[in-house]
């Protein structure tokens, strides 16, 4: 098992940036697919950013240009730098880890979960 905690969410206006962090304890070396979703309440949840075992990045298309992924060379936290944030942003934000093949941007291919972090977006 993988043990995730989120930080670094919090309300900015539209335009504005966030980082987000990860920080990943325990059996990392066998759950090195992570990635990042985000929920709103009564809705699935979305992948946002992956970054598989080599590093290969993949975004989901309504965050292409503006979020980038990213984590330390020893794979105990992972990033996720937002910019340009918008309204639709707004979210809880998850981090996610597996080991397990499969699309890396959806959900039922992750084992291992945080708790989320709230990210908000105001017009």
């Amino acid at each position: 098992q993988v043990h995730l905690v989120e930080s670094g969410g919090g309300s900015v206006q539209t335009g504005g940036s966030l980082r987000l962090s990860c920080a990943a304890s325990g059996d990392i070396a066998s759950r090195d697919h992570m990635a990042w979703f985000r929920q709103n309440p009564g809705k699935d949840r979305e992948g946002v950013a992956a970054v598989d075992s080599l590093g290969s990045r993949t975004y989901a298309d309504s965050v292409k240009g503006r979020f980038v992924i990213s984590r330390d060379s020893a794979k105990t936290t992972l990033f996720l730098q937002m910019n340009n944030l918008k309204p639709d942003d707004t979210a809880m934000y998850y981090c996610a880890a597996t080991g397990r093949p499969g699309w890396l941007l959806q959900a039922r291919t992750y084992d291992n979960w945080g708790q989320g972090t709230q990210v908000t977006v105001s017009s």
